[in-house]
Parts: C-alpha cells; structure tokens; sequence
C-alpha cells in the first residue's frame, strides 16, 4: 500500500479551509453565523439550524483532528509562536492591530493553528516514513 501524500497545495487548502470555518462563524464585519443567529426573527429556523450544525461539525472535526495530531504541547506552541510573530509585527509598526483589527488577526491565527493541525499527520508521514494510526 502507498504511503498517503500530501502536497504543498493541500496543505494550503487545508489552511484556507479552516481560515474560512473561523470566519464564517464569527467575523467583525457582520457577515456571519452569529451575526445571523442574532438578528430577527431570532427564532431558530431551519436555515440557521442546518448552518449551524454544518459549522459545528466542521469545528468538531477541525479541533478534534488538530488536537490528536499536534497535542496539547503542541497547540500551545503553536499558539505562542503566532502570538509572538505577531507581537513582532506590532513591534515593527508592519501591523496594525487598532479597532476590529485583531479581531480579524485573532481570527487568522485560529485559522491556521486549525489548518497546520488538519496537516500534521500527514507532513510527518510524508517527511519521516511512518505513518500514524489512532
């Protein structure tokens, strides 16, 4: 049996993927699920009910996989190097992070702590040879 790949462009869509799950349960423009759940009729129809439980799914998914793959160590890690590159970039006055800002930074790193966990398994089959099995 083939050992799975995965590619520079998978990864990215794996990213992008979980950029776009993030947004579109909450963003600061206005544009999203929570926003929708909120305005009236606040009743829960069955628009709202199905969105909400594909975006649940989705986060199950998302955090369950990145969780097995990275571990805890390993989110908190990841988290402390986005949150330090992004202090970085405040640093550097190359970031901007007044208003809803970091919202939307905040946003972003979720994203791709969610993205970089959906291709971990796969990136460290890929580079060392062994394959993980839970």
């Amino acid at each position: 049996m083939a050992a799975p790949g995965i590619s520079f462009s998978g990864v990215l869509i794996r990213i992008a993927l979980s950029v776009l799950l993030v947004v579109v349960t909450f963003n600061p423009s206005g544009t999203s699920l929570v926003h929708w759940l909120a305005t009236p009729p606040v009743a829960i129809t069955p628009g709202k009910a199905v969105a909400a439980l594909l975006l649940g799914i989705g986060w199950i998914l998302c955090l369950r996989t990145a969780f097995i793959a990275l571990g805890k160590w390993g989110l908190l890690l990841g988290a402390g190097f986005f949150a330090t590159l992004v202090w970085l970039l405040v640093d550097r006055a190359w970031l901007s992070v007044d208003g809803s800002a970091i919202v939307w930074v905040v946003e972003l790193v979720v994203g791709l702590l969610l993205g970089v966990g959906l291709s971990w398994s796969l990136l460290r089959a890929k580079a060392t040879g062994q394959l993980e099995v839970n």
